[in-house]
């Protein structure tokens, strides 16, 4: 097999403007997003019924879950899909006035590994925290159906695989076109012909033949939801667990911009945790400067500190983390976008920080160099411009 191939989808036979819901990572700081999606969609067949959104995942999911499951089946055995066998899908997502193109269709999780320092085709970003990945196993290990929001990224500068079909859609079956809710823009998706499908494996397949590195995919948005996967795999070896449906999409996109993904810490004090941040980088740090803009309920102030890693979200993140350990009543979330940080921050107890972001074309380099960035280092785009679910596939 190549290392991209097609698949048996699943779409829903009508109103997919109910069916299709940002992915279940966003907005976990604004409960009156995910309430809005509620009320829009009811009891009509939705992928929110399919999905746990991560506002309300708990120590318990269990009766969640337990409904999750049940809902899929329900919607397996009644009219809600159309099968698409043996399928690839091209789609362009417009958002912002900018038009995202990929290219859905299945990898093998025998070719990925989200371990740092690994050599296989298909590599995470940045690092994975392994204590998120049980409770995505739980909810995932006995489901009948996947649905993804998973987007690799191939390093092809020279457009060779995805942007070929721009021209050509007008020649293929329309899979489905239609509104995203929540201000999510506007997709259409395009099932692609057999003879366009070998092409894109075959240019696919020849972005790496000549290469020492065979890095294929890295990893763009949903790593946790991948690693989730390979780890359900690991644990029960079903044949169709061994595959996973992703969104492919190119680096060099113009519309891909990589948007730093900021920190805001909850039940904090403020003073205390910039003083001894201030003090442990003057300790550990080297001679280069990082800047650091800080919210909190009185200030909107400006950090500056020696650097400790290359990133400024590196340094920042390792002593994040210490202070955590020794300060278990602190809470973190990653925030996309500083107007969002700004709001939160308002709260008593609340410290944000804002900083700059990493560039995009730094990304394979650094992956084949450094094994993996710090966690929740970039996002490509805002909350808004997150990939949707649509797609299904069966999994047992």
């Amino acid at each position: 097999m190549k290392h991209f191939n097609p698949a048996d989808i699943l779409l829903p036979k009508k109103d997919f403007e109910n069916w299709a819901v940002v992915a279940c990572d966003q907005y976990t700081s604004e409960p009156e997003y995910w309430h809005a999606v509620e009320e829009k969609v009811g009891d009509k067949p939705s992928t929110l019924h399919l999905i746990l959104p991560e506002i309300y995942l708990s120590n318990d999911n269990s009766e969640r879950v337990n409904a999750i499951n049940a809902e899929m089946q329900r919607y397996l055995d009644g009219d809600v899909f159309d099968l698409h066998e043996n399928s690839m899908i091209y789609v362009e997502r417009e958002s912002n006035n900018a038009i995202r193109r990929g290219i859905v269709g299945l990898i093998d999780l025998e070719d990925y590994d989200y371990r740092r320092g690994a050599t296989s085709a298909i590599r995470a970003t940045e690092a994975t925290v392994l204590e998120r990945i049980p409770p995505r196993v739980q909810i995932r290990k006995d489901a009948p159906l996947e649905l993804p929001h998973i987007l690799l990224l191939i390093d092809d500068p020279d457009r060779t695989v995805i942007e070929p079909l721009t021209d050509e859609k007008g020649g293929f079956k329309e899979a489905y076109n239609f509104d995203l809710m929540q201000n999510g823009g506007h997709i259409d998706g395009y099932f692609l012909s057999d003879e366009a499908i070998s092409r894109v494996q075959d240019a696919l397949e020849a972005l790496i033949a000549d290469k020492d590195d065979k890095l294929l995919f890295a990893v763009g948005d949903g790593n946790h939801s991948l690693a989730t996967a390979k780890e359900c795999y690991n644990l029960s070896q079903n044949p169709l667990a061994r595959y996973a449906l992703v969104e492919v999409v190119n680096i060099h996109d113009e519309s891909i911009e990589f948007e730093p993904i900021y920190r805001v810490l909850f039940n904090v004090d403020s003073e205390d945790f910039i003083e001894k941040f201030s003090a442990y980088t003057d300790a550990k740090g080297g001679m280069r400067k990082q800047t650091f803009r800080f919210i909190n309920p009185e200030v909107d102030g400006e950090l500056e500190v020696k650097a400790t890693a290359k990133l400024p979200v590196g340094t920042l993140q390792s002593y994040i983390d210490l202070y955590m350990q020794e300060h278990p009543e602190v809470r973190i979330d990653y925030i996309h976008g500083e107007e969002v940080v700004e709001n939160l921050c308002k709260q008593e107890g609340t410290l944000g920080f804002i900083f700059e972001g990493m560039q995009k074309d730094e990304l394979f380099p650094a992956i084949t160099a450094d094994g993996s960035l710090p966690r929740k280092t970039f996002s490509m785009g805002h909350a808004h411009d997150k990939r949707y679910y649509i797609e299904a596939r069966k999994i047992k």
